[in-house]
């Protein structure tokens, strides 16, 4: 839990307690102060929280980004494997890939580049 949150729920409870008796007393001035210590309150209660949450959102994705550099090994090691399997079981099919992947790396890299279109100028 955050101090924020600690102060905040404080403020705003010592806010309450003021503006209860401002009106008990017929006190405007009174009533007023503990109204906007109040909201004072409600509102460093709400930036705590919204810390709280943060923290925990950044917790989560460090712990997500551990495991997956803890397993990314295996998950490599099972994916080459899978691929092995696949590239013994149908040689030919995995040639036709490789080859159509080659070819069309071939003409993306041997194309000749854009030109810009041209810019046309009114005189008038």
């Amino acid at each position: 839990m955050d101090k924020d949150r600690i102060a905040g729920s404080a403020k705003d409870f010592a806010g309450k307690v003021e503006s209860t008796v401002g009106d008990m007393a017929g006190d405007a001035k009174t009533q007023a102060e503990g109204r906007a210590r109040e909201a004072a309150g409600t509102v460093q209660n709400l930036y705590g929280q919204a810390k709280d949450a943060a923290r925990d959102a950044t917790d989560a994705a460090v712990n997500y980004a551990k495991d997956a550099y803890e397993n990314s090994g295996d998950t490599v090691r099972s994916g080459q494997k899978a691929v092995a399997k696949t590239v013994q079981e149908n040689p030919l099919g995995a040639l036709l890939v490789a080859g159509g992947i080659g070819f069309a790396l071939a003409l993306l890299m041997t194309r000749p580049p854009r030109r810009p279109p041209p810019r046309w100028r009114y005189y008038g």
